[in-house]
């Protein structure tokens, strides 16, 4: 109705409608929503011709490429010979290395090569055709999957990440962007001075190799590495390609591809939270030799704070490992230096023992050692008691025996004393010189178990000298 009145608008003269300024301003209002309606009348068989174009554009592409001329359930050349599938790996980033989960995660471009008949188009241009992921739902593609992997996804931001490059020959690139998460298994018997082999493998899920062979496109050159890539824990050394056939029982045998990668650890992270904190307990412990003896607060603190402190360390470096059933390098260490600090625990509490052991011995010997001045004059007995006395005078003791001490109450009411004038209650001899010498060697080796001081004394040597013969067989061998 619209469209028809317009029309007549257009085929009326402009002189009817001039008769007043106010028509002619209504005039102009109804020409331009009529010159608006038919704008979209019009624009209508244009979008409908525009989406017909796309659809005509689509079909001409599937015919072209005979898609719906062929299966392609069925791979190509199907009950002849295996069809070759080259593969080519880029990595673009090794994500993450997980110890506790014994894993790695790695993002790369999986690039797969092989030749269909059945795609193949002619044009003049010798041209490929390029295409999204929507185009490899309907055609034959080789079954990949990454064998050992936990996770694995293609990115899809802002649209998959999927392409289908197609020759006229019927050569066929199919490229697509990749994120796994691949077991690996790790050994950390040289746990952190250690070095990983991971592989990440690639497989036919449903071709054994008479119908599919899988292969590295150019050898090792089919494996390319992003030279920024770095991980903050390992040193990326080597990256390799290899294959080989893997069996299974029930289906046979299939083409397996591997890309290996070896890693160095930074030992740097583990000398600064883990062997310099230990080294210094051990040597925090070493400070209780210098600490007197009668000290018994302070050394004990000091004991058990390097005994726990070692605890610690010990318990937060296993946290961020696997249960393992082996012993690891850090284990060594660590054990090695808890029983060094445990050890000079062990020697204070011998010392303090010993000390005690001594005082009581000491006391009793002091309430024992009363002088015996019986039947000696006196200037004889302060000569002997002074320890100066010769060997004349020892022998001029050599007739008297030995009786035990009486207090003088008690000797009015003995029986009355031999006639001797020098008789004594001790006898006293001198030994040769050769039974003397031995006696000083015995007793040199029984002092310094009674000697506390001497027992921290040599502590002081031999604590630090063992800890440091440890240390230099210790890095000798991991190193």
């Amino acid at each position: 109705m619209c469209t028809k009145s317009c029309i007549w608008v257009l085929i009326l003269p402009a002189t009817q409608w001039n008769h007043g300024t106010g028509k002619v301003h209504h005039y102009s209002l109804f020409l331009y929503l009529c010159i608006m309606a038919l704008t979209v009348e019009f624009s209508k068989p244009y979008r409908w011709l525009s989406s017909r174009c796309d659809e005509i554009s689509q079909m001409k592409t599937e015919h072209l490429l005979k898609v719906d001329d062929h299966d392609f359930t069925m791979r190509p050349a199907f009950g002849g010979p295996a069809i070759p599938v080259g593969v080519d790996v880029q990595v673009e980033s090794l994500d993450s290395i997980s110890e506790v989960d014994m894993d790695f995660t790695m993002t790369l471009y999986l690039r797969h090569y092989w030749k269909d008949d059945r795609l193949s188009f002619t044009s003049s241009t010798n041209k490929s055709m390029t295409f999204d992921g929507r185009l490899v739902k309907k055609i034959w593609v080789p079954d990949v999957f990454f064998v050992h992997s936990k996770r694995s996804f293609i990115h899809d931001t802002t649209t998959d990440n999927i392409m289908l490059r197609v020759f006229p020959d019927g050569h066929v690139l199919y490229s697509l962007r990749v994120t796994v998460t691949a077991a690996c298994n790790m050994d950390f018997s040289r746990f952190p001075l250690d070095s990983q082999t991971c592989s990440l493998e690639l497989e036919s899920y449903a071709y054994t190799d008479e119908d599919l062979m899988l292969y590295w496109k150019s050898g090792d050159e089919s494996l390319s590495i992003d030279d920024r890539i770095s991980l903050s824990q390992f040193l990326i050394q080597k990256f390799h390609t290899t294959s080989r056939l893997a069996f299974y029982s029930s289906t046979g045998w299939y083409n397996r591809l591997y890309i290996n990668f070896t890693l160095r650890r930074h030992i740097f992270f583990f000398l600064l939270q883990t062997y310099f904190p230990a080294t210094l307990m051990v040597m925090l412990s070493w400070v209780s030799f210098w600490i007197d003896r009668r000290a018994v607060p302070a050394r004990v603190s000091l004991g058990i704070t390097t005994v726990l402190t070692m605890s610690t360390i010990i318990t937060g470096v296993n946290a961020s490992m696997p249960r393992v059933s082996y012993i690891k390098a850090v284990d060594i260490y660590l054990w090695v230096s808890f029983v060094f600090v445990f050890l000079s625990v062990l020697e204070y509490a011998a010392v303090n023992y010993l000390s005690t052991v001594q005082d009581r011995r000491e006391r009793k010997m002091r309430e024992r050692s009363l002088p015996c001045t019986c039947g000696i004059s006196q200037t004889r007995t302060m000569t002997m008691l002074d320890g100066t006395y010769s060997e004349a005078d020892t022998n001029s003791l050599a007739g008297y025996t030995e009786e035990p001490i009486v207090p003088e109450e008690v000797q009015a009411d003995m029986h009355e004393v031999s006639d001797k004038p020098d008789h004594m209650v001790v006898h006293l001899s001198v030994s040769s010189e050769s039974t003397t010498t031995k006696k000083k060697k015995s007793l040199r080796a029984l002092n310094i178990i009674q000697n506390t001081h001497a027992i921290d004394k040599y502590s002081r040597m031999i604590f630090p000298g063992s800890y440091i013969f440890f240390n230099l067989i210790y890095w000798s061998v991991y190193c």
